[in-house]
């Protein structure tokens, strides 16, 4: 794993020898490009043509003002709107309508809808064989529909009342019969629709009709015989004559009042005139009487000749005197006929008080006759009301029964559809169109040429070409597998190259040991991690803590190869931790001993790369040292979360590492100078068993505690 991770991170993808591939292998592309078009093109000419025709279908209407039922309005309309016409497109293409026209056609005895007529020698031997399931098994109906379905297709024009019915099929002729046929079979199907029930409905007003008739009968027998039972006379304005006289007699009463009280009142002022010897011409009355009025005129006489004589007599002369007395006698007999008036008056009076109290003796008894007859009448016209229903329900299904039955008998019931674009025989068949397959064939067959031709210089390795910057470990040491899938660098990320020619990399030297230090560097130490897929890495420092500094150079060398580094640092005084957290202060394996925290609490980021620090922690040593049986567990996991697990081991001997060590384990030895700390621990680490280990000095390397140029600090 750790090799793979390290060569993909050191090659970048060639590309100007990648695309010249396909300049290499032209004649190959070329070839399979023209074969695939040249098959392609043989398909097309062979294959039988399919014609397709359509015919449209608008829905609406079709019921004219003049033959709309009487009382029907617009809002009685039949639906159209977006679900209304989906539904239509499911009743063009149900199963009846199909089978109408299939039988219409005879399209059974065709071989293009009954796969089991003429079926070819192969066909039958893969029904033998049991590859092909046998078309005769199924009834010759449901291969008709079948193959029917497969070449029908009905949709509804988006945003619109039209429905389109498409047919396919190998006879022009055929693929516009088909739709027509079925939108001629759809608007048959809904008229006869309507006209069944329209006829629904005639066969159930016939007995509702008669029923009705019979409690119309009923009902107004019910009123006449109530009415005759009761006396209920009805006068003028259809009311009860009882009322009627009892609003006349108040009328009558009325008047009567007022002649009295008119009668009355003259009778009075005549008697009082009379009384006080006043003036009687104010009175109408008195006028009016013939004989009042001769008197009058005979008193008028007498006054103009006693003017005239007085002119020329005196006035005890005897012919005025007896003028005088002539004119005394006429006003005793003017006062004696106004008395004679006024007797009349006063009877006038009377007779009319007696006319009044007759008339409230009889209002008395017709306001009792009334009052009966008013509680009667609420019951008669209850059985009105309930007689005018009843008739006027019977005349509305009249009139409904006799427009159904006409309709029915005249054999009109439009349906809500027409046909405005018939299906005509296709002159050009829709599939195979020859040309757009075969530049379709050409162009994709030419694409997948050259993606594979890519594909296998990508894999073979030869387009991959050295990083920059990359270093490569020694040929004896690392073999660079062939990866699985291509790594492919960004071309922002790569400078740019001139490739001429064949470009093959060639490895660096071989990493000389360091004389007197050590076997290796740092570098060298990073390239045998990765070189030899190891997943764990102790190391060891006899010299103390400044040696501790090699195994925190390695581990970030190793990150920076992009592999995922942990540091482990398990020195008494945290020498490894400190220079990459630039503290010691940190939680780190002691907590996790103690179960003081949990790993996301002791993993820490080092400042200065992309490396991960698990420091000393904070924890008491001597209390986390009694789970140290974890230990093992603690790396186990570790391990499988990382790439690499470095841990700094400190001065520590074979004995003490016994637990650290499991399979893909590394032991190194820091080396600062050859000194005999260096060489016990090496020999202490033979004679434990655990081989010659590797002396890796940090001389030439930058010192932890300082930030590697191009890093920046977190």
């Amino acid at each position: 794993m750790s090799g793979v991770q390290s060569t993909a991170s050191d090659v970048d993808v060639d590309l100007g020898r990648l695309f010249s591939s396909l300049a290499r292998n032209w004649l190959r592309i070329l070839t399979a490009t023209l074969t695939v078009t040249a098959l392609a093109f043989v398909l097309a000419w062979t294959a039988t043509p399919h014609y397709n025709a359509e015919t449209r279908i608008l829905i609406e209407t079709r019921e004219s003002v003049f033959t709309r039922p009487q009382g029907s309005s617009e809002n009685e309309r039949p639906v159209l709107d977006e679900e209304g016409v989906t539904s239509q497109v499911e009743v063009i293409s149900s199963t009846d309508i199909l089978k109408q026209v299939a039988k219409e056609l005879d399209l059974a005895n065709l071989p293009e809808f009954d796969p089991a007529l003429n079926m070819s020698l192969v066909g039958r031997l893969m029904v033998i064989v049991g590859l092909k399931s046998d078309p005769a098994e199924v009834p010759p109906e449901e291969r008709v529909l079948k193959a029917m379905r497969e070449k029908l297709v009905v949709y509804r024009v988006e945003n619109s009342r039209v429905i389109v019915i498409e047919f396919s099929s190998e006879e022009p002729k055929l693929a516009a019969a088909v739709p027509n046929a079925v939108a001629d079979a759809y608007l048959a199907v809904s008229r006869d629709a309507k006209l069944q029930s329209n006829s629904a409905a005639t066969d159930w007003l016939e007995p509702e009709i008669a029923h009705l008739s019979r409690r119309v009968k009923e009902a107004e027998a019910r009123v006449a015989e109530f009415r005759s039972q009761s006396d209920l006379l009805v006068g003028q304005n259809n009311s009860v004559l009882a009322t009627q006289q009892l609003s006349e007699l108040s009328t009558e009463l009325s008047r009567v009042r007022a002649s009295r009280g008119a009668a009355e009142a003259t009778a009075q002022a005549v008697r009082i005139a009379l009384e006080s010897g006043g003036s009687l011409e104010a009175f109408p009355e008195v006028l009016s009487s013939s004989l009042i009025q001769r008197l009058r005129e005979r008193q008028v006489q007498l006054q103009a000749d006693i003017a005239d004589l007085s002119t020329t007599l005196l006035d005890n002369h005897p012919r005025i005197r007896a003028l005088r007395s002539q004119l005394a006698d006429l006003d005793r007999q003017i006062r004696q006929e106004a008395e004679n008036v006024l007797k009349g008056l006063s009877a006038e009076a009377k007779t009319a008080q007696a006319r009044e109290q007759q008339l409230v003796a009889d209002l008395n008894t017709l306001k009792a006759e009334s009052s009966r007859a008013g509680e009667e009448e609420v019951e008669l016209r209850a059985l009105e009301r309930e007689a005018a229903a009843q008739r006027e329900l019977l005349e509305s299904y009249l009139t409904r029964y006799r427009e159904a039955s006409s309709r029915r008998d005249g054999n009109y019931l439009p349906a809500d559809a027409r046909v405005f674009s018939r299906a005509i025989a296709p002159s050009e068949p829709y599939f195979p169109k020859i040309l757009p397959i075969v530049i379709a064939s050409f162009v994709a067959s030419l694409m997948v040429m050259a993606v594979i031709t890519l594909l296998q210089e990508l894999f073979s390795g030869r387009a991959m070409r050295p990083a920059s910057g990359a270093r490569f470990a020694p040929v004896e040491e690392v073999a660079m597998p062939v990866p699985a899938e291509p790594a492919v660098a960004v071309a922002e990320h790569v400078e740019p190259q001139s490739v001429v020619g064949d470009f093959e990399p060639e490895p660096e030297p071989e990493p000389q040991p360091v004389t007197g230090l050590g076997e290796i560097d740092i570098a060298g130490a990073a390239e045998k991690l990765i070189a030899g897929g190891a997943t764990r890495a102790l190391f060891i420092s006899p010299e103390g803590d400044e040696a501790a500094a090699t195994a925190v150079l390695v581990a970030r060398e190793v990150a920076d190869a992009g592999l995922r580094v942990l540091l482990l640092d398990l020195t008494a005084s945290g020498a490894a931790s400190r220079p990459m957290l630039d503290s010691g202060r940190f939680p780190g394996i002691t907590n996790l001993l103690a179960s003081e925290a949990q790993f996301t609490d002791v993993i820490h980021a080092d400042h200065y790369s992309d490396c991960h620090i698990i420091p000393v922690g904070t924890a008491d040593p001597v209390h986390a040292m009694r789970a140290a049986d974890r230990l093992p567990i603690i790396l186990e996991s570790l391990t499988t979360a990382y790439d690499v697990v470095i841990v700094e081991c400190g001065p520590a001997d074979a004995a003490s590492i016994g637990r650290l060590v499991a399979e893909g384990t590394e032991i190194l030895v820091s080396v600062l100078s050859p000194a005999d700390e260096v060489l016990a621990a090496r020999d202490d680490l033979e004679a434990g068993g655990y081989g010659s280990p590797t002396l890796v000095t940090p001389e030439g390397s930058e010192s932890p505690m300082s930030p590697v140029p191009g890093r920046s600090a977190a």
